[in-house]
């Protein structure tokens, strides 16, 4: 009898050698999150190159194991006895459940594509396709088209079973979550930090996020809208945790100090010297930024040096290259653009001049930041964090 199950494939993975078992072990345990709540429990069978979830609903499966970064493919199956008989059993069966029936659907062109992971399953790969399409033809009277299938049957054979499959999605792909280490997020409300974010979780990234929020010059719209952004981001890695840090008074004191046009990338400095300070409490052990090059005033060349210059973590900044309907179109891919399309109070607008320097050095702020005492002001900030834990709401 044959049992639905879901299929996980990687491609990344694939390509490491002695260390893939490291990353393998990451990828258990984001799949392990993935399906924890389910409405019945769920196995996790590893096989060479792929993963078998079984036990819920497939539908179930389905959706959660679209999330979970390291997947490339996500495939819905069949599982049934490792012998001929069953998988040609197990394809009519998928068939029918799929179209009804030969007498209730049209020719439909198909291919089949086999693969016999286990090289003592009796007939080979080749042999296998011959003798399954032989089958579809003979008990439905489908043509066959090998390069532009309208239905394209997977049948895959290992060491315990045979996979039969009719259908494939694309995953997220990229390295399992945390396989690559720590990084601390700075988290606006816009369309770019959130994608940033969720890029450099596909490298492997673990995240924790900062938000800096206007208060209290600004009211709490913004802090509500970045919650909202890391609970939507969760679900791509789980135990998201979000550090809110109020800066109005700090940027106020800043314009005080006669930081003028310079007033916006001293902001970014103060927030990339306490986000830099955050990271090693929390120990994350790199930065992550939404900066697009030449996207606004503060992204120049000259403005981003200045900026990482008060750090000696990594800035990792992903989005460097990217346009921002490129950036849009990934937001909305990933499920945050609604939430960064919410109206808020958004700090880095607060004081703006007239006029932005878009050409900084270091040395242009030695007067203000002498001036604002940085020595006592970053754990000043640090001291007044709220830290929330949005996926656990």
């Amino acid at each position: 009898m044959a049992r639905p199950c879901v299929l996980l494939k990687y491609g990344e993975l694939m390509l490491k050698g002695r260390n893939r078992g490291k990353f393998e072990e990451y990828l258990r345990d984001a799949l392990r999150h993935a399906v924890d709540g389910t409405s019945a429990p769920v196995r996790i069978s590893q096989r060479p190159g792929v993963v078998v979830l079984s036990g819920a609903p497939m539908s179930e499966l389905m959706d959660r194991a679209r999330s979970v970064i390291g997947v490339s493919v996500v495939q819905p199956a069949w599982r049934t006895g490792r012998s001929v008989d069953d998988a040609l059993a197990t394809v009519s069966q998928a068939l029918a459940e799929r179209f009804g029936g030969p007498d209730r659907v049209g020719p439909r062109r198909f291919a089949v594509r086999a693969h016999r992971r286990d090289k003592t399953f009796p007939l080979n790969s080749e042999r296998l396709a011959a003798r399954i399409g032989s089958h579809v033809v003979e008990q439905w009277g489908w043509p066959v088209d090998l390069s532009d299938p309208e239905v394209e049957i997977t049948v895959e054979a290992d060491q315990r079973e045979v996979f039969v499959s009719l259908h494939k999605e694309r995953g997220q792909g990229g390295l399992p979550v945390g396989a690559s280490g720590r990084a601390l997020v700075l988290l606006s409300g816009g369309y770019d930090s959130p994608v940033a974010a969720y890029r450099a979780m596909r490298r492997g990234l673990r995240c924790d996020f900062v938000h800096f929020t206007g208060a209290p010059l600004t009211g709490p719209s913004s802090t509500y809208k970045a919650y909202a952004l890391v609970r939507q981001l969760d679900r791509f890695q789980g135990g998201s945790r979000l550090h809110v840090i109020p800066i109005g008074n700090a940027q106020r004191a800043l314009a005080t100090a006669g930081a003028g046009k310079l007033q916006v990338v001293a902001q970014r400095r103060l927030m990339v010297r306490t986000a830099d300070a955050l990271a090693r409490e929390v120990g994350a052990h790199g930065l992550v930024a939404g900066d697009s090059l030449g996207q606004v005033a503060s992204q120049t060349l000259a403005n981003m040096a200045t900026v990482e210059e008060v750090t000696s973590l990594p800035l990792l900044r992903p989005l460097v290259a990217w346009d921002k309907e490129e950036i849009i179109a990934e937001a909305r891919r990933i499920g945050t653009a609604e939430i960064s399309t919410l109206p808020d109070e958004d700090c880095c607008s607060l004081l703006t001049p007239p006029r932005v320097a878009t050409r900084t050095t270091p040395s242009q702020f030695a007067t203000v930041e002498r001036r604002m005492e940085l020595d006592e002001l970053v754990p000043k900030l640090l001291a007044d964090i709220q830290v929330h834990v949005p996926g656990a709401a």
